[in-house]
C-alpha cells in the first residue's frame, strides 16, 4: 500500500503533466501563428509525450489500487513576444517539473516505497533528457535564429521529429 503523501503528490503530478502538454500545445500555437511549423512540430510532439507521463502516472496509481484524484488544469500563462520565449520558457517548464519529481521521490525514499521508487526511475532519466533538449534548442536558436536560413534550416529540422511512446513498462 502506498503512503498517503506519496498518493498525493503522484495525484498532482498527473495535474503537472497534463498542464505541461496544455503549456507546450500553447507554444505551438504561438510558432504556428509565426510560420514556423518545425517548431510548432516540435512542441506538439512535446505535447503528447506530456500526456502520456500523465497517463503513466494514472496507470500507476491504478496498478497500486489507488484513486486517481483529477484536478483542474490551469490555462498557460507564459507571455511569448521573442521566438527565443517559449524556448526559454520550456526549460524553466522543466526543470520545474525535475524539482517535481524529485520531491515525489524523496517522500518516497523517506517511507521506504521502493515500488514508487522504482518507477520514478524512469522519470528521473527522462527529466535529465528533457531538460537537455530543451537547452539544445536554445542553444541552436542562440547560434542560427538570427539568421533567416539559419531559422529556416533550424525549423526544418524541428518538422523532422516524429512521436515515439514511452518505453517505461508498468
Amino acid at each position: 500500500m502506498l503512503d498517503k503523501k506519496v498518493i498525493e503528490l503522484l495525484n498532482d503530478q498527473i495535474t503537472k503533466e497534463f498542464y505541461s502538454a496544455y503549456l507546450y500545445l500553447d507554444f505551438a500555437n504561438f510558432y504556428e501563428s509565426k510560420g514556423l511549423e518545425g517548431f510548432a512540430n516540435w512542441f506538439k510532439v512535446q505535447a503528447q509525450e506530456e500526456r502520456d507521463h500523465a497517463m503513466l502516472f494514472y496507470q500507476y496509481l491504478q496498478n497500486n489500487n489507488q484513486r486517481v484524484d483529477f484536478q483542474a488544469i490551469g490555462k498557460p500563462d507564459v507571455e511569448m513576444e521573442a521566438l527565443m520565449d517559449p524556448l526559454k520558457a520550456a526549460l524553466a517548464h522543466e526543470e520545474y517539473v525535475t524539482d517535481s519529481i524529485h520531491t515525489i521521490y524523496t517522500a518516497a525514499q523517506e517511507v521506504h516505497d521502493y515500488r514508487t521508487l522504482q518507477f520514478l526511475d524512469w522519470f528521473v532519466k527522462e527529466q535529465g533528457e528533457e531538460e537537455t533538449n530543451a537547452n539544445n534548442l536554445i542553444t541552436k536558436m542562440d547560434l542560427f535564429g538570427s539568421d533567416a536560413k539559419g531559422l529556416y534550416m533550424l525549423d526544418n529540422e524541428l518538422k523532422a521529429r516524429v512521436y515515439a511512446a514511452p518505453s517505461l513498462v508498468l
